[in-house]
């Protein structure tokens, strides 16, 4: 089995709805995401995935999120920005994006500072 992992990052403001702290206000983080992949096999070039490929379809995602008052965008209009519900909406929609045979996203870590993260993983999921 590999692991491969790639990271990107982004920078977001957000404001969590019913939290009874200073995250009820506006503020920004400039958070690091961070996508594993478990592949069984190598291709006949002895490859996984190319590194290319995963960060392309990650950066689609967070050029996304880059910038942006997260409250106001469709996918946090009904769930809280949290890093727990940024987590799993990268997971989501790295897991349309990551389509291979042998290949799976088995998690996704967010960061919203240098020492706190988070993981998502689905592990109900199957291949």
């Amino acid at each position: 089995m590999y692991k491969l992992n790639v990271t990107s990052d982004f920078s977001a403001a957000h404001k969590l709805v019913g939290y009874d702290g200073p995250c009820k206000n506006l503020h920004g983080h400039n958070w690091k995401v961070r996508v594993a992949i478990n592949c069984q096999k190598l291709d006949e070039i002895g490859l996984t995935i190319d590194f290319g490929i995963v960060k392309k379809y990650l950066n689609e995602i967070t050029d996304k999120l880059d910038h942006q008052l997260l409250n106001d965008l469709e996918a946090f209009k009904k769930v809280n920005p949290t890093s727990e519900n940024i987590a799993k909406y990268i997971y989501n929609e790295m897991s349309k994006k990551i389509n291979i045979q042998d290949c799976r996203l088995v998690e996704v870590e967010i960061w919203e500072s240098d020492k706190s993260s988070l993981i998502y993983s689905d592990l109900q999921r199957k291949n």
